[in-house]
Parts: structure tokens; C-alpha cells; sequence
């Protein structure tokens, strides 16, 4: 097992492609700290870790608030001493025309997925930087390369969380800490049922 004895951080782990990461890197042997917003569904997906061997550690906490950060990675710490990688997975999406975008909605949009990638990786760095070691992988998303109409508050999100990784892995590289982003295409999620339904009504509203 290639990562037995690490200790992972993921954010939005309950459900969907942070699920699906944390089973997967507890099945490459590393102990997995599952936080979502939603509780119960991060309890879950923590006894699917123990099932398989690893241990886990499930923290409810929003990404967009400091305060959570800070106790997610406080909690982690009491408990396993280090952390090993972070995976910034958290987000969310709403789907609108920009002309229906409420400002709240829009700021939503941001916080969570951008602004919780700067949290996390602010709060986790400082645990890096003292271990002299880490890696920090950034989740965005294709919509981060090309920008899709309906889209507008997500793809601007997830353009900045790319521009954050690459300041980012070049700030920590001399920390022996590397700051790494994937950009997953559409994948058969909740999210993406969502995204599905509302472009469709959408699509389907008169025009003129």
C-alpha cells in the first residue's frame, strides 16, 4: 500500500468525487479526516473507511468560514499529530442565467469554491511548512479551462482555483510542500444531476 501511515484531509468528502477519493486513498492505506457540511453523510463515508481498515475521522465543517477551517485542522491534529495531504474537493454549483444571478448567490458560489481552497490551504500550509513536507491537490474542473454558458459563477471560480495552484506550488516548493490541481470533466454525481435538470429547464424556456 503506497500510503500507509499518511494522513489525508478531504473537504467535501460525503459524497460524490470527495467520497470517492477518500475510499480510494484509504484503499492505498491512509488514514482519511472526511469533513463535509453535512454531517451525517461525512459519518458515513468515514464507517466505509473503517471498513476497509483505514482509520478515519468525520468533521462537519463549511470551507467558506475561517473559524471551521481552523477547527478542522485543530481536530485533526489532536488526533493523528500531522497532515500528510490535503485534497480540496469541496464545492458547489448553481446553474442560472447571469441576468437571474442574485448576489448572494453569486458570493456563495465563490466562497465555497475558491475562497474554502485558500482557507484550507492557508490553515493546512502552516502544518506543512513546520513538518518541512506535504501535498496539497486542488480539485476545479474543466469548466476551469473553458467557461460554459449558465456556468458563469462556477467556471470564474474554478479558473481561480487553477491561478491559486500554480502561485501557490511556487510559494511552498521550497517548503518541500507541492500544490498540485486536477481538472475532472463531468462525472455522474448528485452535483451533476443537479446541473443536468436545471440546464434542461433552461433549455427548454421560450424565448423572446
Amino acid at each position: 500500500m503506497r500510503l500507509n501511515n499518511k494522513i489525508v484531509v478531504v473537504t467535501g468528502a460525503g459524497r460524490g468525487i470527495g467520497e470517492a477519493i477518500s475510499i480510494r486513498l484509504a484503499k492505498e492505506g491512509a488514514d482519511i479526516v472526511v469533513c463535509d457540511i453535512d454531517f451525517d453523510n461525512a459519518e458515513r463515508t468515514a464507517e466505509k473507511i473503517k471498513i476497509i481498515g483505514c482509520q478515519s475521522l468525520a468533521i462537519k465543517a463549511d470551507v467558506s468560514k475561517g473559524k471551521d477551517v481552523e477547527e478542522m485542522v485543530n481536530l485533526t491534529m489532536e488526533k493523528f499529530g500531522r497532515i500528510d495531504i490535503l485534497v480540496n474537493n469541496a464545492g458547489i454549483l448553481i446553474i442560472k442565467p447571469i441576468v437571474e444571478f442574485k448576489e448572494e448567490e453569486w458570493d456563495r458560489v465563490i466562497d465555497v469554491d475558491l475562497k474554502g481552497v485558500f482557507l484550507c490551504s492557508r490553515a493546512v500550509a502552516k502544518v506543512m511548512i513546520n513538518q518541512k513536507s506535504g501535498k496539497i491537490i486542488n480539485i476545479s474542473s474543466s469548466s476551469g479551462k473553458m467557461g460554459t454558458e449558465f456556468f458563469a459563477s462556477y467556471a470564474a471560480a474554478k479558473f481561480g482555483v487553477i491561478g491559486f495552484t500554480q502561485g501557490l506550488a511556487k510559494e511552498l516548493a521550497p517548503c518541500k510542500i507541492t500544490v498540485n490541481v486536477v481538472c475532472p470533466g463531468i462525472i455522474g454525481t448528485k452535483m451533476w444531476d443537479y446541473a443536468d435538470e436545471e440546464l434542461g429547464k433552461i433549455l427548454r424556456l421560450p424565448k423572446g
